[in-house]
């Protein structure tokens, strides 16, 4: 092949770093957002926190002295010292090039993993931790007490051992280990706390709990009897047959099931901890004579500025490192500045922008929640959807029914016999209040959910029923029906 040197024009899109720095910003949460500005005050020695009233409560009076001391022509001369410091980087560029800054935790977290401090200093214990606890309190042989470790290792979360007694024995590669050794241990840890873990099925979890509970025992007698040999009958809700077999009055069936219903099916649920995620609003919306009001949280971030002292050490016509870095730090500051304000304006607009849209939601819940997607809000505020799409992610709203992220007001459209288009956040809370209402004897079906529901204007298919009813965590109608 023969070297050639050829020129082409082409276009391409590129990102000024004030860009990827908004961009940036625009996206983070709250909590990720203060960190983010204390990192920036760490590292950047033009940018500091604003007092409220504009001095330092440790030393009032004494800043205000300094900055009024000095003369006008003092001020415009740190004007004029800055105004060589350009306004905008060239694009294609990145902010690591520009500045010899430190790499904060955030920079860093890109090539290893993010420490969470929160839950490294948390104490939560897990079921594991529990039941190895009480395996340490109990005497057993070292045998006994290896196989007792691979059960509690073989738990889930939930409380059920799921792993086969026969997969425990061929992963402990001991010959000398059988099933009767394991059967014996395993019935042991089954009378650990909480009553009912290590159990291989729903069935055994229930009876396990029957037994250690202090009931009336003609009472436990027929729940137990009714475990064991009809627990068929049991989760198919076939109460003729029940009382048939076990010929139970009335009165009897309702003490059984309200013994059985007393049992917690998954004991682990009550061991297993659950992460804690710390949320702070970004903005409150109150109501205010008949108007609802969208205002920034005060809290989410501290306020910041430029320190006015530091600025007018800055020389326009030196060009020692030391100046130079003194302006790289000033313009530093000003973009992060110019970039935090822009975050605040977008998220302002957004958030009112929404609080608009969803006003009959604010009024009257959730059954009054209007259809909307990220192009409506785009198109408002004249963003692109990335836009509103980063700003919305991770952000929170104080309101009178709670604190909600913002995707919560974000749904899909049904359409309705008139014409108008309703929520599907509205439906789910129509089929959550159909249920709610129904006959717990007689539950409705989805189809007749359905049907109810196009009584009422709106146009679901059974279908689009049980996917909603399923993610809102509702059984089916067989699942829902209660003897008594």
């Amino acid at each position: 092949m023969k070297a050639s040197l050829q020129l082409r024009l082409g276009q391409n899109l590129t990102m000024t770093p004030q860009l990827q720095q908004a961009i940036k910003l625009l996206q983070l949460s709250t909590l990720e957002l203060k960190q983010e500005i204390q990192e920036a005050l760490e590292s950047n020695l033009m940018l500091e926190i604003e007092e409220d009233g504009g001095e330092d409560a440790s030393a009032p009076g004494e800043k205000t002295a300094v900055v009024e001391a000095a003369p006008a022509r003092e001020e415009a001369e740190i004007q004029s010292n800055t105004e060589t410091i350009p306004e905008e980087l060239p694009v294609d560029a990145n902010w690591e090039d520009q500045y010899d800054i430190p790499i904060t935790r955030t920079q860093a977290s890109s090539n290893q993993e993010h420490t969470d401090f929160l839950s490294r200093e948390s104490n939560t214990e897990t079921l594991q931790d529990y039941l190895h606890w009480q395996l340490n309190l109990t005497p057993f042989s070292e045998e006994d007490r290896a196989i007792a470790t691979a059960l509690i290792d073989g738990i889930s979360p939930d409380g059920y051992l799921h792993a086969s007694l026969e997969e425990i024995i061929t992963d402990m590669n001991d010959e000398e280990i059988g099933m009767e050794e394991v059967l014996t241990v395993l019935h042991r840890i089954q009378h650990f706390d909480p009553p009912g873990v290590a159990a291989r099925n729903p069935q055994e979890c229930l009876l396990l709990q029957l037994e250690q509970l202090p009931a009336n025992k003609t009472v436990k007698n027929k729940a137990k009897k009714l475990l064991q040999d009809h627990f068929d009958l049991l989760t198919s809700s076939n109460e003729p047959r029940i009382r048939k077999l076990l010929r139970l009055s009335p009165e009897q069936v309702q003490a059984v099931f309200g013994l059985i219903r007393s049992l917690n099916p998954r004991p682990g649920s009550s061991i297993s901890p659950a992460d804690t995620r710390y949320v702070e609003p970004d903005v409150f919306v109150e109501k205010k004579n008949g108007r609802w009001l969208v205002s920034l949280n005060p809290e989410a971030m501290p306020k910041l500025r430029v320190n006015a002292e530091y600025a007018a050490l800055v020389k326009r016509a030196d060009s020692s490192s030391d100046n130079t870095t003194l302006k790289d730090h000033l313009q530093e500051a000003r973009w992060f500045l110019k970039s935090l304000q822009g975050r605040n304006q977008t998220l302002l607009k957004v958030a009112t922008r929404i609080v608009d849209v969803q006003q009959g939601f604010f009024d009257h819940g959730e059954e009054a929640m209007k259809p909307l997607i990220l192009k409506d809000v785009a198109e408002a505020v004249e963003m692109h959807e990335s836009t509103i799409s980063r700003i919305t992610t991770g952000k929170y709203m104080h309101t009178p029914k709670g604190v909600l992220e913002f995707k919560y007001f974000f749904s899909s459209h049904i359409s309705t016999d008139n014409g108008d288009q309703a929520s599907a956040v509205a439906i789910r809370a129509c089929i959550r209040k159909i249920i709610l209402a129904e006959n717990p004897k007689k539950p409705l079906s989805d189809n007749k959910i359905a049907t109810m529901l196009s009584d009422d204007g709106f146009k679901v298919a059974r279908r689009t029923v049980a996917k909603y009813r399923e993610a809102m965590a509702i059984p089916p109608s067989n699942e829902r029906k209660r003897l008594v």
